[in-house]
């Protein structure tokens, strides 16, 4: 069964679906698509986690990507902004009556495995299990370098709009993150953590999660061969089977 829901953050509504099979009080999770995405994206992964008995919660983040149903403006978007969008969706899930309030795991891809990583560390008591698939945790080392996705830009003077298309990106996306230590944002979560990260990927080099697996004590850091940034096809279903396997619910 897949449901609408929608919360709020101050002004903005945020949008997303909800996947379940049966009733009762179950554990959840809490899914992040990744930059230019959207919830439609997570679907495979929430659809294998219902299969489990977990209720899914997969959402747009306000301004997160071209085919987003929540509001807000892509020019407003930033880093920060997502996390304060999770923390939202968290606070509502928690209160959901068919959630187990004590078992709920987050999954984020790329930028919403960075902004996954971010709340776990700042909110370990509400995190279950961690899934981060390629986190995008070069996002401040690139945002110092002037390049971040398809934007170049002087970094000690970022214009008013860094990127036009395929998405509109404001300064602050950059500037949010130019001081960033993003090791030390993520690092402190002592849960268990799934860390899945493709060899051949070109966008967020895999030496980024070999780093982040080591400031995590519980972590299964999976390498995913010759996979690229999203994984497809064969790379993909690699990935559902590690991760059914990771968050099989304990007997």
């Amino acid at each position: 069964m897949i449901e609408k829901f929608s919360c709020r953050r101050d002004a903005l509504t945020i949008r997303g679906h909800v996947y379940r099979l049966g009733e009762g009080k179950r554990p959840a999770v809490v899914l992040c698509h990744g930059f230019l995405a959207n919830d439609r994206t997570l679907r495979v992964y929430a659809q294998a986690l219902a299969e489990l008995g977990y209720v899914c919660y997969t959402f747009d983040f306000n301004g997160g990507g071209v085919f987003c149903h929540s509001d807000g403006k892509s020019r407003d978007m930033t880093v920060l902004t997502e996390l304060e969008d999770l923390r939202c969706v968290m606070n509502y899930v928690r209160k959901q009556p068919g959630v187990d309030a004590e078992h709920i795991s987050l999954l984020g891809c790329s930028q919403g495995g960075m902004v996954s990583a971010m709340y776990a560390r700042r909110h370990p008591e509400n995190v279950d299990k961690l899934v981060l698939f390629y986190p995008a945790l070069c996002i401040p080392d690139d945002a110092r370098a002037g390049k971040m996705m398809f934007a170049r830009f002087d970094p000690t003077r970022i214009p008013d709009t860094i990127l036009y298309f395929p998405m509109r990106l404001g300064r602050d996306y950059a500037r949010s993150v130019l001081k960033m230590d993003v090791f030390k944002e993520i690092g402190g979560f002592d849960g268990p953590v799934l860390l899945l990260h493709g060899t051949a990927d070109k966008i967020v080099p895999i030496s980024y999660s070999e780093k982040a697996a080591k400031l995590y004590p519980n972590v299964l850091y999976h390498p995913v061969q010759d996979g690229q940034h999203g994984f497809k096809g064969k790379f993909d279903r690699e990935a559902v089977d590690v991760l059914t396997e990771f968050m099989k619910p304990e007997a």
